[in-house]
């Protein structure tokens, strides 16, 4: 199910004003813009038409299209392109989505399901990404919700004379290290000890948990050690916790340079940086990740329409996948230019997320 954002006119308001004719001849001038880029002139258009209709008479109705703002002349062109709202009444009242072809849903399951046998959950993200980059030509991207670690094996690695490193492992694959200052004179015996405590005490729980568990029986466990001992697992009981209280989704992209070519002006090179930029310190993420909760399918986002994007002027379709509890934990999909080719990316990056979805249920 594909599930959009309105345009400022309702779609069916322009269905009631325009005629089959204008219809078809919108239609055809936005399928040749997304193939080609380029303005779309009357001549043109005239050649493409089923019927016979005179470049004079597509003129015409080209015209009655750019007073209704579903397109407009690009500077001093003769030809015309699809506004943002006329590309979003093409996608919406027009756009005919197809299943995936075969061969592309071979490559898709195989390149997922064969990264989820070698790797952890960023790995297949990451493949993810990858592999939606290059079916679209446009950058792939993946967001997702920073989850509450359940940990299967949790230990100390000795740095230097100062300095440990508590390496968590999650049941999921995930792995975190964290640096922590050790006590003076901690001796190899004690950092085994304090390993050995906290693993017996805190695997199988989530961070939260684990965390909780200890603070609640902090006297009587810590009991149990010496001194030394006992203020390592303190400090140990310190990085199941960030402490800052938030919880910033993963971000990853690739294929950032599929947006960047020779032949865009500075400004656009600017736009599409900044928005790399804001993507990298996780501006807007958490809004995102939250109207993905409610959505029902894949999204479809035009230029303006999400503030994310808006300043770099891209198209961008999202898609969520969920857990094993049917919950929302993230959104994938592609980023680029507004003549991306939606008929053939809706529905690929919906399977995407399907596989992914059926990977995250068999790490749980």
């Amino acid at each position: 199910m594909v599930n959009m954002p309105g345009p400022k006119i309702p779609s069916e308001d322009f269905l009631a004003v325009l005629n089959a004719r204008s219809q078809d001849i919108f239609r055809k001038l936005v399928e040749r813009y997304i193939e080609t880029g380029e303005p779309v002139g009357s001549r043109h258009l005239s050649r493409m038409l089923d019927t016979s209709l005179s470049p004079a008479s597509v003129r015409n109705v080209m015209a009655d299209l750019e007073e209704l703002g579903l397109i407009a002349a690009p500077h001093t062109s003769a030809g015309r392109t699809p506004t943002q709202e006329g590309l979003r009444f093409f996608v919406d009242a027009m756009l005919e989505v197809g299943a995936v072809d075969a061969r592309e849903k071979a490559t898709i399951a195989r390149s997922i399901e064969g990264q989820a046998g070698r790797g952890n959950v960023e790995d297949l993200l990451t493949e993810a990404s990858q592999l939606l980059s290059g079916l679209s030509h446009g950058a792939g991207v993946v967001i997702a919700t920073k989850s509450d670690m359940v940990l299967r094996h949790i230990e100390f690695v000795r740095l230097d004379q100062h300095q440990a490193m508590a390496v968590l492992v999650g049941e999921n694959g995930t792995v975190e290290n964290r640096i922590l200052q050790l006590p003076p004179g901690l001796t190899a015996s004690a950092l085994q000890q304090a390993s050995n405590f906290l693993a017996h005490h805190v695997v199988g729980k989530t961070l939260n948990e684990a965390r909780a568990i200890l603070l609640t029986q902090r006297a009587a466990q810590l009991s149990e050690l010496d001194e030394l001992t006992r203020k390592l697992v303190e400090a140990g009981l310190a990085t199941l916790s960030d402490g800052t209280g938030t919880n910033h989704p993963t971000v990853i992209v690739r294929g950032r340079a599929n947006l960047i070519n020779d032949t865009m002006a500075s400004d656009d090179l600017l736009r599409v940086r900044q928005l790399f930029d804001e993507l990298e310190s996780r501006n807007g993420l958490i809004e995102l990740l939250g109207d993905a909760d409610h959505a029902q399918g894949v999204r479809i986002f035009i230029g303006s329409e999400n503030k994310l994007f808006s300043l770099s002027g891209s198209s961008v379709i999202l898609s969520p996948y969920k857990d094993a509890n049917d919950k929302v934990i993230g959104v994938l999909g592609v980023i680029g230019p507004t003549r991306l080719n939606y008929a053939r990316i809706v529905p690929v990056v919906d399977y995407t997320a399907h596989v992914i979805s059926r990977m995250m249920l068999r790490k749980t």
